[in-house]
């Protein structure tokens, strides 16, 4: 049996920067989520998907080619994302949140992920990158519904009888992302005390930028991951491991 790699200490520095830290903003990407379970987008490409390429399931020109394909891909994804749960470490983000309002501080987490297990989890102040999967909105006229009909026929915009085609409400390949959340996401990374970047590869942009230009705002910048990134030798600190062990733990350490 390989023995499991110790828990990384919670440097006393970083406790002190928290209880004094007034605007706090963390980064999470697929690797929160995997904790709970989520496949990521390649990982999910198995069995009747795994012919298909990126370019055939989540682009704009595959769901105006076959959008009935592109809807099956994305039930099959859903059906995926409600066997799981939030793990400790979406739980851990949604106290601190709460526990630094109470100090009159404010928490803004910046999320990769689509699969909405950060608000599950009781965050209330998320920026949504790349979209959410629980969502839809009309491919004609944008408008966006978290309920619509199911049925064997593609669902349609009921917004002033728009009758467009819905779609999912993700960021697909070769799309932009949404400019109004992505203005919020920098303005956050570059004026906040202490950023986390917590379970990501930092290396899809734009996403990837945030943590660097934390740090030349002079930010103190955590990462917790269980593997290097490129940014790993220039944060503040570097905690190696699951954020659904370290984060429990860092906030016992400060508030309990």
């Amino acid at each position: 049996m390989t023995p499991q790699a110790e828990a990384p200490t919670i440097p006393q520095g970083l406790i002190e920067k928290l209880r004094a830290a007034k605007r706090v903003a963390v980064l999470t990407g697929a690797g929160a989520s995997a904790e709970s379970g989520v496949p990521t987008f390649r990982e999910a490409q198995t069995g009747l998907w795994a012919e298909h390429r990126p370019e055939d399931l989540a682009t704009p020109q595959a769901f105006e080619k076959n959008p009935g394909r592109v809807w099956e891909w994305y039930e099959w994804r859903r059906s995926l994302i409600r066997d799981v749960t939030p793990n400790e470490g979406h739980y851990a983000l949604a106290r601190m949140e709460k526990l630094l309002a109470g100090q009159k501080a404010n928490l803004t987490l910046i999320t990769q992920n689509v699969d909405g297990l950060h608000q599950q989890a009781g965050s209330q102040n998320v920026l949504e990158l790349h979209g959410n999967i629980q969502r839809t909105k009309c491919a004609q006229c944008g408008n966006v519904a978290t309920h619509w009909e199911k049925s064997t026929s593609l669902p349609q915009c009921e917004q002033n009888n728009c009758e467009g085609l819905l779609r999912p409400d993700v960021v697909w390949f070769g799309e932009s992302l949404p400019l109004n959340v992505l203005r919020q996401a920098i303005a956050t990374a570059q004026g906040c005390d202490i950023f986390f970047s917590i379970g990501t590869s930092v290396l899809v942009q734009p996403a990837a930028s945030l943590p660097a230009m934390a740090l030349e705002a002079k930010a103190t910048v955590v990462e917790i991951n269980p593997n290097p990134t490129p940014i790993t030798e220039r944060v503040t600190y570097a905690l190696e491991g699951l954020s659904g062990d370290i984060l429990p733990r860092l906030v016992a350490r400060i508030w309990d």
